[in-house]
């Protein structure tokens, strides 16, 4: 548990502002394998993570290479970091190459007590404007864990899938997209760190890249929808170079399930609507 007063932190907030910058946009284009995008088009689902980036100073970084905590958000000792999952309502479309601005909040801060020693959840809320008005309302989950061995075992198994495609994660897309998301975060990109140091078999692939994947796979499916609201979270960490599987299934009108899983059972999986 922690030892310091971490209700100082709740409501804390810190605003970016961004250009989105259409040269940056044709870089996650080629990371993630899609059409090249120009100026004044809408920006693709969730490639607004790839904006509002914090340039964190080298000599603030820890030794996992997250900035150094403590900051904006709450101290977590020396526990390793994981994206746990959340909550995305899509209210309009960001245009590339229009300004806009980004404010998060320290929305809530929970000790935990897991299978494997202390967890430390901490809840943001990302608003997005863009000539005034909000088109994204987010909230983040991050979670802190003690050092422990991860845990990589799938127990439950997918549905029959409407629409399916699989990717082969290399360590070349894994730093590219750390690069396009000026993430340090060495469990992405520095093999010797993540398996001597968090205990993982090898280069972990980013949470936020296979939501980004499950979206994908379904606009590819369905490219008329109109994507409302998306609800995501991890149920283990994905490994390169092990290919893995990006699937879907329309539940009901307007409402999809997403997931991606490996070896027949789920390691992420997402709730859609659309219309």
């Amino acid at each position: 548990m922690s030892s310091v007063d971490l209700s100082a932190w709740l409501g804390r907030s810190q605003t970016f502002e961004d250009a989105l910058d259409a040269g940056h946009a044709r870089r996650i284009a080629a990371t993630l394998s899609c059409p090249m995008p120009a100026a004044g088009d809408a920006l693709s689902h969730l490639w607004h993570w790839c904006y509002f980036l914090e340039s964190i100073p080298l000599v603030e970084i820890g030794s996992d290479g997250h900035p150094e905590r403590g900051g904006f958000l709450p101290p977590a000792d020396n526990r390793n970091r994981m994206w746990a999952g959340g909550r995305v309502t899509f209210e309009g479309e960001l245009k590339i190459g229009v300004a806009a601005r980004k404010t998060s909040t320290i929305k809530n801060i929970q000790e935990k007590q897991g299978k494997t020693g202390a967890l430390l959840f901490v809840t943001l809320t990302h608003e997005i404007e863009q000539l005034g008005k909000r088109v994204i309302l987010e909230e983040q989950d991050i979670v802190y864990r003690e050092p422990s061995p991860p845990k990589l075992a799938g127990t439950e198994v997918p549905p029959p899938a409407q629409w399916q495609r699989t990717i082969e994660p290399s360590p070349v897309l894994l730093f590219r997209y750390s690069a396009i998301t000026f993430n340090g975060h060495r469990i992405h990109y520095d093999y010797p760190y993540v398996t001597e140091q968090e205990g993982y078999p090898g280069l972990v692939v980013h949470g936020p890249m296979l939501a980004t994947f499950m979206v994908q796979a379904f606009k590819g499916a369905h490219p008329q929808a109109r994507l409302k609201h998306l609800s995501y979270r991890g149920l283990r960490p994905m490994v390169c170079p092990t290919p893995f599987e990006v699937a879907g299934t329309v539940q009901a009108p307007g409402e999809a399930m997403l997931w991606v899983s490996q070896g027949g059972t789920l390691a992420h999986q997402a709730q859609l609507t659309f219309e």
